[in-house]
């Protein structure tokens, strides 16, 4: 009998394939592929290294990642997608040869007066309705003006703006962004970025000369309805074993607060997995769990380090018997829906103990 503790296997294969599907939607476009949070829980540095040759450009939130990316041999260009924080970032930015978003005044300024050892490239964020980050219309002419005359940045500037509901293809609000995004860069002959992994599939109007696909290389879809224009696989499956196998008798509960109580006589099997290995604590029952090919449901609390499954009165499931959390043959996006949070939660949440292996 061999245990296997949580376990998350990345597969590069299907990771490269969800990339050449990307390209075949936005054939025209540039990709910066969108390694934020650990690469989705992927893990930076594999999956960094797995696209490095095809990819046109990493982003990364902090410029913690863009470094750690930069130690472990990245060279591709590397987008700072919040910017900078402090003008002491600036000349950090410059010795690693990173790039950096600019969506406000503070960054504007400390951009213009420092002391560079080389210009840095510069992606200007204006904001068309999302209202998080991205100067306003009425700040665009005078920001552009001062980067493009600016020593400390090499021309030409990218003009990027944030789409907040790709996702849906029937409301009107991207529509509104686009035709707002057109408006204020009309005449700009800068290279443009707009789409998102949901408008890469849903609005091919907003791919312009760079896409940004983040949950979309990963394999899971970014949009409401179902894929029908792109065939993605899962990159991670996460997975477990049976480290028990109890029979209950009708009436008896199971986990903390008794939550489940069994109608009848059954087996249950408890998977070495839990919260803190970020497993959804508040998935309900009848969560979707796979054991040997099979979909099991989950039945009481989600513990720490265990989860329940009913495994049914005849089932012959065994101790050491591989359970499928998500992935393969199972979709994280069903298992967000069980827990009533989103796919990015699950995968960005998976902790440090889970071991990851290379498929």
């Amino acid at each position: 009998m061999t245990i296997r503790t949580a376990t998350a296997t990345i597969n590069l294969s299907a990771l490269v394939d969800n990339f050449t599907a990307i390209k075949l939607l936005a054939p025209k476009s540039k990709v910066l592929a969108v390694l934020k949070a650990n690469a989705y829980g992927h893990g930076l540095a594999l999956i960094a290294e797995a696209l490095s040759q095809i990819t046109d450009a990493f982003g990364v939130a902090r410029i913690d990642e863009a470094l750690a990316l930069r130690a472990s041999g990245i060279t591709k260009p590397i987008v700072l997608l919040e910017g900078f924080f402090e003008a002491q970032d600036l000349a950090v930015l410059a010795d690693n040869n990173l790039q950096t978003i600019v969506h406000n005044e503070q960054q504007l300024n400390e951009i213009c007066n420092a002391s560079l050892i080389q210009p840095l490239k510069v992606w200007l964020k204006i904001d068309t309705g999302m209202h998080r980050l991205g100067i306003d219309k009425q700040e665009f002419p005078r920001y552009y003006q001062q980067l493009s005359q600016s020593s400390n940045v090499q021309q030409p500037i990218i003009l990027m703006s944030h789409l907040g509901g790709a996702d849906d293809k029937s409301s009107s609000a991207t529509d509104r962004q686009l035709s707002l995004f057109e408006s204020i860069t009309a005449g700009k002959a800068n290279e443009l970025s707009l789409a998102n992994s949901a408008a890469i599939c849903n609005w091919p109007k907003t791919h312009f000369q760079w896409v940004r696909p983040g949950l979309l290389l990963y394999g899971v879809s970014p949009i409401n309805d179902l894929l029908s224009n792109i065939n993605i696989t899962p990159v991670m499956t996460l997975q477990s074993s049976l480290i028990a196998i109890r029979t209950l008798a009708a009436g008896e509960t199971v986990g903390y607060g008794g939550a489940w109580k069994s109608k009848g006589k059954t087996k249950i099997g408890i998977i070495a997995i839990g919260y803190g290995d970020g497993y959804p604590r508040h998935a309900k029952n009848g969560t979707p769990v796979l054991v040997n090919g099979r979909r099991v449901p989950l039945i009481g609390r989600v513990s720490m380090d265990m989860i329940t499954v009913d495994l049914g009165v005849n089932s012959t499931d065994t101790i050491g018997d591989i359970a499928t959390l998500w992935g393969e043959g199972l979709a994280v996006e069903e298992v967000a829906s069980c827990a009533t949070t989103i796919p990015y939660e699950l995968l960005c949440n998976i902790s440090r103990r889970v071991k990851m292996t290379i498929k």
